[in-house]
């Protein structure tokens, strides 16, 4: 199955909150989970109660709407993070937040991971003075993200990469245009509450 290319919104009012894929929309009373806090399409007569399955798979799709990765991506990194050291659900946290258009996104160079994946795929996004065009690549501590010299110049990057007003994060440095990621991201600062749990277990059954 390809990316979704549907109404953000309806994705956010499906879960029930903001996921932010909107970017400074997101922050404003033109929200739709705003106004409209129900879920898209016919609603039922009456809730039924959710099984434990379906609260695992919800909080699992929330978490992959929220990054905008594939199922099959997703399940990549829930296999790393279950051979790596320490809580697995962190683990995942910390390989979604190292992708390259997250770090975008994060440092504030980008309004919304959307956003930085289009400045990434043009090519217009450095990582140690080398392109990559790549939204996927796994950014680490020491590395230097920045935009291309050539497409500085250009009104429609500019407007992009201007800096949003986003509190950083502690494992990022802004710096003259440039990103510097300084340590490895950490599960406490990201702005969404997520019950990692719940994902993990939905992938161990």
């Amino acid at each position: 199955m390809g990316r979704n290319v549907g109404p953000k919104c309806r994705l956010c009012r499906r879960e029930g909150e903001k996921l932010f894929l909107k970017g400074p929309k997101c922050y404003t009373e033109k929200c739709p989970v705003t106004r409209r806090n129900s879920t898209p399409g016919l609603q039922p007569r009456g809730r039924r109660r959710q099984s434990q399955y379906a609260i695992h798979l919800r909080e699992k799709q929330k978490l992959k709407r929220i990054y905008g990765v594939r199922e099959a991506q997703f399940r990549t990194y829930v296999a790393v993070a279950k051979r790596a050291k320490g809580v697995t659900g962190d683990r995942i946290l910390e390989l979604l937040e190292s992708r390259l258009d997250s770090i975008l996104y994060r440092g504030g160079m980008a309004a919304s991971r959307d956003q930085a994946r289009q400045l990434i795929n043009h090519g217009h996004i450095w990582v140690n003075e080398r392109r990559v065009d790549i939204a996927s690549f796994l950014a680490k501590a020491g590395d230097v993200v920045s935009v291309k010299e050539a497409s500085r110049g250009k009104k429609g990057v500019q407007s992009m990469v201007s800096e949003h007003q986003r509190k950083l994060t502690s494992w990022l440095e802004r710096q003259n245009g440039q990103l510097r990621v300084v340590d490895k991201p950490k599960p406490s600062e990201i702005e969404q509450e997520m019950q990692m749990s719940l994902i993990v277990e939905f992938y161990s059954r």
